[in-house]
């Protein structure tokens, strides 16, 4: 195993003074200081959450289903639900 510097521009790591061939499995290895600043700076520039409340609508529930799951204005009932006496 050896060791090679590198730095990250744009998110790629970079090696410096080698090239390696294509598809060489590598492992890096970061400071503590640079994965500190790494993590404050993805916290400090993560978009913010936004929460969005939506308001029941009463009159769904009044609607009923059609069997499939399906609910609406156009739910078309036909005959008797079964089990229902006569």
């Amino acid at each position: 195993m050896r060791a090679y510097k590198g730095v990250v521009e744009n998110g790629v790591v970079v090696v410096l003074g080698t090239r390696l061939p294509e598809g060489t499995l590598v492992t890096v290895t970061v400071g503590e200081g640079e994965l500190l600043r790494a993590r404050i700076t993805n916290v400090l520039k993560r978009p913010q959450k936004v929460k969005v409340r939506i308001k029941p609508n009463v009159g769904l529930a009044a609607t009923g289903t059609d069997g499939a799951g399906l609910m609406g204005p156009n739910l078309t009932l036909n005959g008797a639900p079964p089990g229902a006496d006569d």
